[in-house]
This record gives C-alpha cells, sequence and structure tokens, in this order.
C-alpha cells in the first residue's frame, strides 16, 4: 500500500480535477489524503445556509462529505484564506493564500507528506488549470513541499486544452473567442488516467459540494455521455517523465 496526497486550493476543487484517481487509488488498496489551503471563504454564497452559518463552516462540512465518497483517510485545511479570483482586492489581504510566504507554507506540506510518508503528491500545473492566484500558490508550494519531503513523484493536474474545448464547444457554456490559455496542450501533458470506472462516485463527490456546485450547473447538468467525455480522463504532466496511463503509486 502507497499514499497518495493530493493538495487543492478550495474545497471542490479535488473532485473536480482529481476526484477519479483519488476513488481509483482507494479501491486499488492505497490511502489517500486530501490537502485544501484554504476553507473556501470567497465562493459562491447560496440561499440555503443555516442562521449564522459561515460559508467556510458549510464548505468545511462539504469537503468532509465528498472526501468519504472518494474514499479519503485524511483531510487536512492548512488555513489560509481564500485570495478570490487575480486582481481582486482580496488578493492581498493578510492571511490570503496568494500572500503565503512559500516556504512557510511548503513546510506545513512537507510535515503532511513526510508523516504520510507519501509516494505521490498531486498539486497543479504552473498556471493554475486557469490563472486563478491560489491554484498557481498550489503549484509553488506543492513543488517546494516535494523538495523539503524528498516526495519524487509529482503530478501537475490539469486539463486538456483540446478536450476542454471541445466539451465547452459540444456544451455550447463556454465563449470560445475567450483567450486560450486554460489547461495544456495534449502535446505537453505526460499522463493521462481513465477514470471512467469511477465517473458516478466523482459526480456524487462533485454534487456534494452544493453550495458551489449547483444542480443547473456546467458539472451537473450534462448527460452522461457529455460528462464522461468531460471528465472521463483526467490529466497530469509529471516533469522530466515519458508519458504514462496512470500514476506512480
Amino acid at each position: 500500500m502507497a499514499t497518495l496526497v493530493t493538495f487543492h486550493a478550495h474545497p471542490d476543487d479535488e473532485c473536480i480535477v482529481t476526484g477519479g484517481v483519488m476513488r481509483k487509488a482507494f479501491e486499488e488498496g492505497h490511502r489517500v489524503v486530501l490537502v485544501v489551503a484554504t476553507r473556501g471563504e470567497v465562493g459562491e454564497i447560496p440561499d440555503f445556509l443555516a442562521d449564522g452559518e459561515e460559508l467556510w463552516q458549510r464548505r468545511v462540512l462539504e469537503t468532509h462529505a465528498a472526501a468519504d465518497l472518494l474514499g479519503v483517510a485524511r483531510v487536512e485545511f492548512l488555513g489560509y484564506l481564500d485570495s478570490g479570483m487575480m486582481g481582486d482586492e482580496l488578493n492581498d489581504r493578510p492571511g490570503s493564500f496568494w500572500t503565503a510566504d512559500v516556504e512557510e507554507a511548503a513546510q506545513k506540506l512537507a510535515a503532511i507528506l513526510q508523516e504520510e510518508d507519501a509516494r505521490a503528491l498531486t498539486i497543479y500545473d504552473s498556471f493554475g488549470g486557469y490563472g486563478h492566484p491560489d491554484h498557481i500558490q498550489v503549484h509553488r508550494v506543492g513543488k517546494r513541499a516535494a523538495e523539503i519531503a524528498g516526495t519524487q513523484a509529482v503530478y501537475q493536474a490539469t486539463m486538456s486544452r483540446e478536450n476542454m474545448t471541445e466539451a465547452f464547444r459540444r456544451f455550447g457554456e463556454v465563449d470560445l473567442d475567450a483567450p486560450e490559455q486554460a489547461g495544456t496542450p495534449e502535446a505537453e501533458i505526460t499522463a493521462r488516467v481513465d477514470v471512467t470506472k469511477y465517473l458516478d462516485v466523482k459526480r456524487a463527490a462533485m454534487r456534494a459540494h452544493a453550495s458551489q456546485i449547483a444542480e443547473q450547473s456546467f458539472f451537473l447538468s450534462m448527460d452522461d455521455e457529455m460528462f464522461a467525455f468531460a471528465f472521463g480522463t483526467e490529466w497530469f504532466i509529471r516533469e522530466g517523465h515519458a508519458p504514462e496511463t496512470t500514476l506512480d503509486l
């Protein structure tokens, strides 16, 4: 049995980009650990919060519910504040993940990697998938933490730019004239993991994040065939390695 640590910026990120791999690792007998940098304080505010309930409190509960579905054995939050989208004034507020000292944050994550004797770590690509400051910081902090802990198998979760563009075109949800910066060209991706076997669990984990992923959302409103096309493969970059069809656990 090996341990896979997945490092994410906000609650719900884990099920979207690595949910299938997490469940796959669990079903193959491995230990799965989820580390989240923030509690998602700057997410959408739903109308169903209880009186006095803060959004972050609901999102922590949702994270644990999704983690149970994905087979996660341990959930940890690093305690930083959600920085909001790039250019938001919240980027620079004290305690935001975007302003965190990379070395300090990396030491926190490295301590978990060492405690768990992690075989593999997932982070994000250098652009954070789509340019969110907290996602970019996950890349920076995650790479440094792996260096400190000696975790050699580091996989940068990303999206196939071609697959994503085609999914948006088919679904008719996104302006395709927008700058094509999100994701990574498939020629640069080194690991493609088929997670179609785990799509029911992946979708259920998304649904567990009800405050942010509504039934009317892009993620949940598409039919099963479209969902399989968009989310049936999870994509990673492992620097300096040849293409793989699964993660090295």
